[in-house]
C-alpha cells in the first residue's frame, strides 16, 4: 500500500512531507520522492530504498517550495527503481503526480498517448495518468476540467494527487477506491492516505469520497463532485492521538493487520485478474518457457509466514 502526503501552505512544504510519508512508513514501499514548485518549475527528487536514502539526497538542498506532494511507492507496475518511483512530470515538466491504486486500462491509454507523440520513461501505470492530464490540459485549458476528464477515462482505483506550474498554489485530488483524508489549518491545506500524517497539523479533517474532486489552496480546501459541481463536506473531529491513529483504532498492530488482510488481498490483486479465470502477471513473461523445466518450488519464510507457506505448498502440490 502506497502512501501519499500534499501540502499548499504559507510556509515551507517539505517539512510537512517528509513527516507524513515518514507516518505512513508502515503501509510498507520500496521507494520515495517528492515534487514541490519552486517559482515556474518543478523541483522533484526520488529515491529506491528507504525514506532515509530521500532525506539524504535532500539534506543539501535548499527546498522552499509552499506547495508539494511525497510518495512512498510499493511497486505493481515495473521494478522498484529511480525512474518508477513517484512523483511523475509530464514531457513539458510542467504537471507532477502521484498516485496510489491500479489503472487497469493503461495499456490501452498508453498506446494512443504513444501515437499522439507522448514519451513515457517509466514502466509505471501512473505515468499515464500524469500524461493524460497534460492532453486534456491542451484541449480545456483548466487543470480541473482535465482532471474531470481523465476520471471519465481511467479504469480502476486511484488516489490522485497533482501539482502544476500553470496553478502553482494547488494541489488538485481526486480518489476512487483508494483512502484521502484531507485537513485545513489556519495558514495551510494538506492531504495524506491515512490519518497519521496529518495528525500533527490537525485533528479536524475531511473524508473524501468516491469520484469526487477536492483542491488545496494554503487555508482554503474546494470540493466539487465529477461534473465540476461545487459540494459541501462535513468536518470529522479525530478524538485520538497519533500513535493511536497508527492502529487503525485497534488496540494493537497485530489486530489491526488480521482485519486489513481482506483489503490488503484485494489491493494485490487489483489489476492482475481478468474476467473470472485469467491472472496477468507480466513480470513474469520473460522466464515463461523456463517453467517447463521446474521440477520443484521453494517457499521461504519464518514466523506467521512459515505457516502460510506450509499452507500454500499444501495447496500447490494439489493442484500440480
Amino acid at each position: 500500500m502506497c502512501g501519499i502526503a500534499a501540502i499548499s501552505a504559507n510556509k515551507e512544504a517539505l517539512p510537512f512531507l517528509l513527516q507524513g510519508l515518514e507516518k505512513l512508513e508502515y503501509r510498507g514501499y520500496d521507494s520515495a520522492g517528492i515534487t514541490t514548485i519552486e517559482g515556474n518549475h518543478l523541483f522533484t527528487k526520488k529515491a529506491k530504498g528507504r525514506l532515509q536514502n530521500l532525506k539524504d539526497l535532500l539534506k543539501d538542498e535548499n527546498v522552499l517550495g509552499h506547495v508539494g506532494i511525497g510518495h512512498t511507492r510499493w511497486a505493481t507496475h515495473g521494478i522498484p527503481s529511480n525512474l518508477n518511483s513517484h512523483p511523475h512530470t509530464n514531457n513539458d515538466e510542467t504537471i507532477s503526480l502521484v498516485h496510489n491504486g491500479i489503472i487497469e486500462n493503461y495499456r490501452e491509454l498508453k498506446e494512443i498517448l504513444i501515437l499522439q507523440g507522448y514519451q513515457f520513461h517509466s514502466e509505471t501505470d501512473s505515468e499515464v495518468v500524469v500524461h493524460m492530464m497534460d492532453y486534456y490540459y491542451k484541449k480545456e485549458k483548466d487543470l480541473q476540467k482535465a482532471l474531470e476528464r481523465v476520471i471519465t477515462r481511467i479504469e480502476g482505483s486511484y488516489a490522485l494527487c497533482i501539482v502544476s506550474t500553470i496553478e502553482p498554489d494547488k494541489v488538485f485530488i481526486a480518489k476512487k477506491d483508494s483512502p484521502l483524508v484531507i485537513g485545513k489549518t489556519a495558514d495551510a491545506s494538506v492531504a495524506a492516505s491515512d490519518i497519521p500524517a496529518i495528525l500533527d497539523y490537525t485533528k479536524d479533517v475531511y473524508f473524501l469520497e468516491d469520484y469526487e474532486i477536492a483542491i488545496l489552496n494554503k487555508g482554503n480546501v474546494s470540493f466539487f463532485d465529477q461534473y465540476g459541481n461545487p459540494i459541501e463536506k462535513e468536518i470529522t473531529t479525530i478524538p485520538y492521538d497519533n500513535e493511536a491513529a497508527q492502529k487503525g483504532g485497534y488496540d494493537t498492530f497485530m489486530l489491526k493487520e488480521i482485519h486489513e488482510q481482506p483489503y490488503a488481498i484485494a489491493e494485490t490483486l487489483r489489476g492482475r485478474v481478468e474476467g473470472t479465470d485469467r491472472i496477468v502477471l507480466p513480470e513474469l513473461d520473460a522466464i515463461h518457457d523456463k517453467f517447463k523445466t521446474f521440477n520443484k518450488a521453494y517457499f521461504v519464510a519464518c514466523g506467521t509466514a512459515y505457516h502460510a507457506c506450509l499452507s500454500g505448498a499444501n495447496i500447490l502440490e494439489r493442484l500440480t
